[in-house]
């Protein structure tokens, strides 16, 4: 086909990727049939902390992590969790996960991280645009609360990343950093504000309106299991829904953690695992925080949404099929209790979901080696509402045979054959 032809494009999975890439597939001419075995936006897309983290380049894997998850999977005041007789199935993975625990890696795994998630307000600005979902793109400050200067130094790598990249900050130092945001703890000292970001005022609704957008343009939306990607002679033909083989001329597979096993049918073996998130929301609060605020001692961060303040963060390793576990929304209470202690609210919700983390900390993003029509696009960690709009734009670009000025190859999925 020339990059000029139109082309039925099934989309599987419709999260912030999927519809993402259906959007801009669209724009771009195709035609477009959006598969989801749940809905549009009911995993993780629905779930996820809500900022358009522009900054968050920097890998889990620093240097130094070896040493210190021991000591904080012991720790119940730590964000790391492991339901541990789940640790031989995790083994082979976390193994060649901790092996990117170096300098070299780390700057490696950062450069690839920011292609995707560097413009990230522009990125849904953009994507959003003339859909009815902009409203739910509200443009903010980033900020990180520490205790004092001193728990702030003992994150200066990870500043020193951020900084190679471009960004800059404020410092905001006791009375300034009250007077910024006058609901936080006393205790936290020392605000570091980083400008250009943004946050999703309803993750969920956001992603349904977008899939709404697409669909009044003329997606088709099926709701179901895709089995398995038909191709014949090296190209794709179609995708199997239970019985039925829907006919399309290329396939997205962008299911996240569950991308694995169809993945696998296509010649390729990512090491994939679930990083199992947590939040809490609380309805009805008294105060709302005046930007997003990432809690540095706890990992989590404090979001103001619609109505509701959600608290999200913690890592827990333990699977798909075990459920929540309490540990992780008690730490976040806890949490927010130190953190806003004039805060009150009305009711609480609480979601747990499953994060897609390759085990070199990359998203997979292109073609299928061998198979023409074929494309991932999932293993965002904890950056995919940030990179969903990215991705979905690289995805269209290379289906319609368009040059990206990005460049591909560390996100390539030939890196897993």
């Amino acid at each position: 086909m020339t990059p000029s032809e139109p082309k039925h494009v099934v989309v599987v999975g419709a999260g912030i990727v999927g519809v993402s890439a259906a959007i801009w597939l669209q724009r771009a001419g195709h035609t477009v049939t959006l598969v989801d075995r749940l809905g549009v936006g009911e995993g993780t897309s629905y779930g996820n902390g809500g900022v358009l983290a522009s900054c968050a380049c920097v890998p889990v894997t620093v240097p130094g992590l070896l040493r210190k998850a021991p000591r904080m999977l012991f720790d119940p005041n730590q964000p790391l969790f492991l339901r541990w007789p789940y640790l031989p199935k995790l083994a082979p993975w976390l193994i060649r996960y901790l092996s990117h625990c170096n300098k070299t890696d780390v700057e490696r795994i950062a450069s690839a991280i920011h292609g995707v998630v560097g413009d990230s307000l522009a990125d849904h600005q953009a994507l959003s645009q003339g859909t009815g979902a902009e409203r739910y793109v509200v443009p903010s400050d980033y900020v990180f609360a520490y205790q004092d200067r001193a728990h702030f130094e003992g994150d200066a790598y990870g500043w020193s990343i951020r900084k190679a990249h471009g960004f800059g900050w404020d410092e905001l130092e006791g009375a300034a950093f009250q007077e910024y945001d006058p609901g936080l703890s006393k205790s936290l000292g020392l605000g570091i504000r980083v400008g250009g970001h943004g946050l999703i005022a309803d993750p969920g609704a956001y992603v349904k309106a977008l899939a709404a957008h697409a669909q009044a343009g003329g997606a088709t939306f099926r709701k179901g299991d895709v089995d398995d990607i038909v191709h014949d002679h090296g190209k794709v033909s179609g995708v199997r829904m239970g019985g039925e083989t829907l006919a399309c001329d290329d396939v997205v597979i962008a299911t996240g953690v569950w991308s694995k096993p169809l993945s696998k049918k296509l010649g390729l073996d990512v090491p994939l695992e679930s990083e199992r998130g947590y939040h809490i929301e609380l309805l009805e609060p008294n105060i709302m925080p005046r930007s997003p605020v990432m809690i540095a001692s706890g990992k989590f961060v404090v979001t103001p949404m619609e109505g509701r303040i959600r608290l999200a963060g913690m890592v827990e390793f333990g699977g798909l099929d075990a459920p929540p576990s309490r540990a992780p929304f008690a730490l976040l209470m806890r949490n927010i209790k130190a953190a806003m202690p004039s805060l009150t609210w009305t009711e609480t919700r609480e979601w747990m979901g499953h994060r897609p983390a390759p085990a070199d900390s990359i998203p997979v993003i292109g073609a299928v080696p061998k198979i023409a029509g074929a494309w991932l696009g999932f293993g965002h960690h904890h950056i995919g509402l940030t990179s969903g709009p990215k991705t979905g734009q690289l995805l269209a670009q290379m289906i319609s045979g368009q040059r990206s000025n990005l460049d591909l190859a560390p996100y390539a999925p030939i890196r897993f054959q």
